[in-house]
């Protein structure tokens, strides 16, 4: 038996009102459910990103076990390799520096920037992991 995909993913983040401005004006994320001063859920194709106040997660509340994280974190948004100049001029009119770009060995290719939270975002087309792109 094994996992089938990632679910949901998270990210740290200390101001969550600049963070849910960020995910959503400048990748297009849509809120899909917030608790004022602990987090804000997103719903991203077929799973969930979330953004949490680790100063809220690191203390129990409810079922939910305390977790947390010290320093930036990363997570990648697939994006397709049609979409690349559109996604440079998306973060550019956003006013998102980019930080690299890598062209990979197996024809994958990644866009990486920073939050405003300082976490390492990426863009990546799905060859970067040696798959096809969802239509």
């Amino acid at each position: 038996m094994h996992v089938k995909r990632i679910l949901e993913t998270c990210l740290y983040v200390n101001d969550l009102d600049v963070a849910e401005d960020f995910y959503h004006r400048t990748l297009g994320l849509v809120p899909i459910s917030r608790l004022e001063g602990r987090h804000i859920f997103f719903r991203c194709d077929d799973g969930v990103f979330l953004l949490f106040n680790p100063a809220r997660t690191q203390q129990a509340e409810g079922n939910v076990p305390p977790h947390g994280a010290k320093g930036p974190g990363h997570v990648a948004f697939a994006m397709q390799d049609a979409d690349i100049s559109m996604w440079r001029k998306q973060l550019s009119q956003n006013g998102v520096e980019i930080e690299t770009e890598i062209s990979w060995p197996g024809g994958g290719f990644s866009i990486y920037f920073r939050d405003p939270a300082g976490n390492s975002v990426e863009l990546a087309t799905p060859k970067t992991w040696g798959m096809t792109e969802k239509q």
